[in-house]
């Protein structure tokens, strides 16, 4: 008797142990990953970064990241250095220098919970590893990936529900029916001196064609060092004519597109362009396509969209 009450009242104990006393297993709530009470998240490429909490305070690198999770209501306490026009609120936060030239030093004294960067960052790691700051490396080559980054800040912050409500906005513009331009268009993407012509696989190129544009440079080779980039061979683009030409820009649009008139002036072949001829030659605002828009990719692509409206009444 006194055996079975034993065992009885051990079995009990026990039961009490693993359910009332919370041994955690793992969990998935929304878009969270929870595992024995961490946080983790996949970056772009392809690390696992796990925390004990939801992050609270964070840097960023890039403008579009930085747009998102300020959407999300995270505290942004770093900003990338950009000419590039920011809400009131986030031009007080400290400038932290961007993906190629971020300052450390001044990252490290900000004491973020996690650093945002692009693909690519790899060798600064260790050195806010050390310091105890998290970085999680993202990239923007597409729509998709836009909506990857929202779902992941969501999950960092524990607004799943939140991130899923601007993924749903920006399928809505994207998804909306609207009649396919046709209008084959040239991405270049430059600064004085540098001009690259913008493939499909570019953010760039990925709202052109959600858009209902055609990429005369789809079947350009692409460049080993940046694969969502090519060459602007003035023969592959003679062959091709475009009916309008879109020029690309981080920052000084008049002299980007000084620049690209004069690099035109260089080879008479241009003139013969139909886009030259009618004048089509468009510079893209920099906010929407020089850089990542994060959340404000639904106003690139509708303006995207009226541009080759118009193009289209002219013609």
């Amino acid at each position: 008797m006194k055996t079975k009450l034993f065992q009885f009242t051990l079995t009990f104990f026990l039961l009490l142990l693993f359910t009332g006393c919370g041994v955690k297993g793992t969990e998935s709530t929304g878009g969270t990953k929870v595992t024995e009470s961490k946080v983790k998240v996949t970056d772009a490429s392809g690390r696992e970064v796990a925390f004990d909490t939801h992050p609270k305070k964070f840097a960023s690198l890039t403008i579009g990241d930085m747009d998102i999770i300020h959407q999300l209501g995270g505290e942004i306490v770093g900003r990338p250095s950009t000419k590039v026009e920011i809400p009131e609120e986030l031009e007080k936060v400290e400038e932290i220098g961007n993906t190629h030239q971020p300052n450390i030093e001044k990252i490290v004294s900000l004491k973020p919970d996690v650093l945002i960067a692009n693909v690519g960052f790899d060798k600064n790691i260790p050195a806010l590893e050390n310091q105890g700051i998290q970085t999680i490396m993202t990239e923007a080559n597409s729509i998709e990936d836009i909506k990857k980054n929202i779902e992941t800040y969501g999950t960092l912050l524990g607004k799943e529900s939140k991130a899923q409500e601007l993924i749903k906005q920006i399928e809505q513009v994207v998804e909306k029916q609207t009649e396919a331009s046709e209008a084959q268009a040239l991405l270049v993407y430059g600064a004085p001196g540098s001009f690259l012509a913008a493939l499909p696989t570019s953010l760039a190129g990925d709202i052109l064609e959600k858009s209902g544009g055609i990429n005369v440079a789809s079947n350009f080779p692409k460049l080993k060092e940046y694969p969502q980039y090519a060459q602007l061979a003035v023969e592959r683009v003679v062959e091709a004519d475009p009916d309008i030409i879109y020029l690309i820009t981080h920052g000084d649009p008049s002299g980007v597109e000084k620049a690209f008139k004069q690099e035109m002036e260089k080879n008479a072949a241009w003139k013969n362009l139909d886009a030259v001829k009618k004048g089509n030659i468009v510079v893209l605002p920099s906010n929407l396509f020089g850089t990542n828009p994060g959340t404000k990719i639904t106003e690139a692509v509708e303006y995207m969209r009226q541009s080759l409206k118009d193009i289209g009444k002219d013609s």
